[in-house]
């Protein structure tokens, strides 16, 4: 199982082309560009370079309490791992609000789920984490924050 790192780093010290990333998917979030290919020629990368990194970098909020994220996962269809992740999100305080399973194909489900990271959550990248090295547990994407 490819357990993920996440770094925080300065923006002095990240590559031009990923703050572009990140420019051009505020720019299609906002609506002020209308495809992809409008938002990365606004900020001057290729198409190519905003999918290769567009899912490896998202702005870091110091405070995400109050905030809603939405993520999804792959998973062996196992009983009671989906209990598992649940309740490892009670565990750090967080309030689950939409739960979406996949029919599992070749005994593998898609499990997208939004939660609502409370005042009192606690480390989010750490809930992350402890829900990536669960076994069965196949992948973990954060799709978005609000």
């Amino acid at each position: 199982m490819v357990q993920h790192q996440y770094y925080v780093v300065k923006e002095r010290a990240v590559p031009e082309v990923l703050l572009k990333v990140v420019e051009a998917k505020r720019l299609l979030e906002s609506e002020r560009a209308a495809t992809v290919q409008d938002a990365a020629e606004a900020v001057g990368i290729s198409r190519s370079s905003f999918y290769k990194y567009k899912d490896d970098i998202f702005p870091f909020h110091e405070n995400t309490k109050g905030k809603n994220i939405t993520f999804i996962l792959q998973m062996d269809d196992e009983p009671g791992l989906l209990s598992e992740v649940l309740n490892i999100i009670a565990g750090f305080k967080a309030n689950v609000l939409t739960i979406h399973q996949t029919i599992p194909i070749n005994g593998i489900a898609s499990l997208t789920l939004g939660i609502d990271i409370l005042p009192i959550t606690g480390d989010t990248m750490e809930m992350f984490a402890k829900i990536e090295n669960l076994p069965g547990i196949h992948y973990l994407k954060i799709l978005g924050r609000e």
